[in-house]
């Protein structure tokens, strides 16, 4: 039986039979957008986005990567905060508007942008432009179990590695979407 635990801050497997540790097995990646698949979602307007995940979210990995393309005049995600992941975007075409605590930002090609984890880090990326897509590369750092705020909606989603994310409100589970 194996169980995963945290050993000097690094996430390692321990057999509990043979009592040895493991430390987690992943190697250098070295990969192209153009190899990874795309995942596309747009059930929800004015939410669309295509995304390439670089990496997964799994038990054990401290980062996330991915691209994401946004369409022109959407976003990907409501307006919200982390508690635990620190997240990073590097604008790397197009231009767009970054909704923040402090108001609109205009985010454009080269622009860097570091959302720390808490109420001042929140955020929501929207294309501004009528005609081509935002595209931008996504570097987190992450946990899981991983809570979100989502503060204009007065939701809370809660993220675990390997499981549905779940959405709640008032005490009752809810859809991403609802109430944006």
């Amino acid at each position: 039986m194996e169980i995963n635990i945290l050993l000097r801050g690094i996430y390692c497997n321990k057999i509990i039979n043979k009592g040895d540790y493991r430390m987690n097995e992943r190697e250098i990646l070295i990969t192209n957008k153009k190899e990874i698949e795309v995942k596309h979602r747009d059930d929800h307007e004015p939410f669309e986005f295509y995304k390439y995940e670089v990496t997964e979210r799994k038990l054990g990995d401290q980062s996330y990567v991915a691209f994401y393309e946004i369409p022109p005049s959407k976003s990907n995600f409501p307006y919200h905060y982390h508690l635990r992941d620190e997240e990073i975007f590097y604008i790397i075409s197009g231009n767009g508007i970054l909704l923040t605590p402090e108001g609109e930002k205009e985010i454009k090609e080269g622009d860097v942008i570091v959302c720390p984890p808490s109420s001042n880090g929140a955020h929501k990326i929207i294309n501004k432009s009528q005609t081509e897509k935002l595209t931008y590369l996504d570097i987190d750092f992450v946990h899981s179990p991983e809570t979100i705020i989502y503060p204009n909606s007065n939701k809370v989603g809660i993220f675990k590695f390997g499981e549905q994310h779940k959405f709640y409100k008032l005490d009752k589970e809810v859809k991403l979407y609802d109430a944006e």
